[in-house]
């Protein structure tokens, strides 16, 4: 099979999205005077649902992200509240699909956590977590909501294991342990029944979540994969990642085949992550650059060459990361088909940015808003407001131990460097020094009650 090689310039055909141009909000309109984390990890670091923008923030000691409800734009105070449980850095945040006020995270410290948010946003600072997750061994880098169930959530760690946790019991139901180094991505197709991820072995893989059989492998020696994107329901991936030749490099490939890819093609020479982002309703496909500021966009066929170049957005402001607005939260009245918030670091600025179809007509254009899963298929015509009728409840729950596929997660990890050898030994010693205080307690109270019993054997009232 031959790989072709795509051309990088416009090819010219008859699109309704050809001319789609991105927006920059007024400034009174970004959110402005945040701390963005300066963390290196390759994530967005931002989460967007129609209420609320979440934003993992620099501090000091533990890890914490701020919630702000999407009306308030402007400048944010410095004092303003954070959700602040976790020890270490955070290095991810998700919303439930389901339950708008719901968002999960993970971090160095190893756990997940999910949170409640309280209707308008936060008073005051929140370390109290309706759930916390404790089953991977090393930090936790991602997490991702299943899209058609809900209360299931996906967790990737740097013991190279996918946990996959039923909230309603607050327990993981499955570990899947194919990957050999760290897992960079996950993506879910359409309905959930498939998951894709990218890894530092170089390999994709297509996994059925139910089972954790690996259905497709490809390694990937020439096109080195970083993020991985399902194609909505055209059973195609699409990866990005780096060439033999250190340029920037985008990969079609069939789901049921990953032999080799349909298409290669070379972006630039650039050395940031390129993040792919997917819009099933328009059949868009927008890729933007870490640590420069210019979003292309293209629109995907069914036949070849299957990729058609539409545009790009360019800005002078390097993004760290974007968060995307779900489909119910765009403005249909201005025809806006995506709306990226675009994370400058240098200027701790958050930025929305909407892609708009330029039309003339003010009525509902049906033929740029098909009925779209949001996650249940909904029509956008009314504009439409999500009213979750799901109320999150956490279950009832003590630490123990957390046992998947007949081994104890929380025990049975050996340490993987001096460091951690160094923190066990010393977790030891403490249990050690903590049983030791107990037996010599346990020893007095002993020594009493046999002094006790003695005394009562020789009291008058028993001669």
């Amino acid at each position: 099979m031959t790989v072709t090689k795509m051309s990088w310039r416009p090819q010219y055909r008859s699109s309704k999205f050809r001319n789609v141009y991105g927006k920059v909000a007024n400034r009174e309109h970004c959110f402005d005077g945040i701390p963005i984390t300066k963390n290196v990890h390759d994530n967005h670091f931002c989460a967007v649902n129609a209420r609320f923008l979440a934003i993992v923030t620099e501090s000091a000691g533990g890890g914490s992200f701020l919630v702000i409800p999407l009306e308030q734009t402007g400048r944010i105070e410095p004092n303003y509240p954070k959700v602040c449980g976790h020890q270490g850095n955070v290095l991810d945040i998700k919303w439930n699909p389901f339950i708008e006020n719901i968002i999960a995270s993970c971090s160095e410290d190893t756990s997940v956590r999910i949170w409640e948010i309280p209707e308008g946003g936060l008073k005051r600072n929140m370390t109290e977590a309706v759930l916390e997750l404790y089953g991977h061994s090393r930090r936790v880098g991602l997490v991702e909501w299943h899209p058609t169930t809900n209360n299931i959530l996906f967790s990737a760690g740097y013991d190279y294991k996918v946990l996959i946790w039923n909230l309603d019991i607050g327990e993981p139901v499955k570990m899947i342990d194919c990957h050999t180094d760290v897992i960079l991505c996950m993506s879910f197709n359409g309905d959930g029944s498939l998951l894709a991820t990218s890894c530092k072995d170089k390999r994709l893989r297509v996994v059925e979540p139910r089972s954790g059989r690996v259905l497709q492998e490809a390694s990937c020696k020439n096109h080195r994969v970083n993020r991985v994107v399902f194609l909505g329901s055209t059973k195609r991936l699409l990866t990005t990642g780096v060439s033999r030749w250190n340029t920037r490099q985008i990969a079609l490939w069939d789901q049921e085949d990953l032999s080799m890819p349909l298409i290669e093609e070379e972006i630039d020479g650039l050395s940031g992550l390129l993040f792919p982002f997917y819009d099933a309703d328009t059949h868009m496909l927008y890729l933007a650059g870490k640590g420069d500021g210019n979003i292309r966009y293209y629109e995907i066929g069914s036949e070849k060459p299957y990729l058609s170049y539409l545009m790009e957005f360019r800005s002078p402001a390097p993004q760290k990361g974007l968060g995307v607005m779900p489909k119910h939260g765009l403005d249909v009245s201005a025809c806006e088909v995506f709306r990226f918030y675009k994370l400058v670091t240098l200027k701790g600025l958050i930025e929305p940015i909407s892609m708009i179809v330029p039309r003339r007509s003010e009525t509902y254009q049906e033929d740029i808003y098909p009925m779209t899963p949001d996650p249940i298929l909904m029509s956008l015509k009314e504009g439409y407001k999500k009213t979750s009728k799901i109320v999150f409840k956490a279950p009832a729950r003590e630490k123990k131990s957390v046992v998947v596929n007949g081994i104890d997660l929380l025990e049975n990890v050996p340490p993987r460097t001096e460091n951690e050898l160094l923190r066990m030994f010393f977790r030891q010693q403490d249990e050690i020094r903590r049983l030791k205080d107990e037996l010599s307690q346990k020893d007095i109270r002993i020594r009493q009650l046999q002094l006790e019993l003695k005394n009562l054997r020789n009291s008058p009232k028993n001669n």
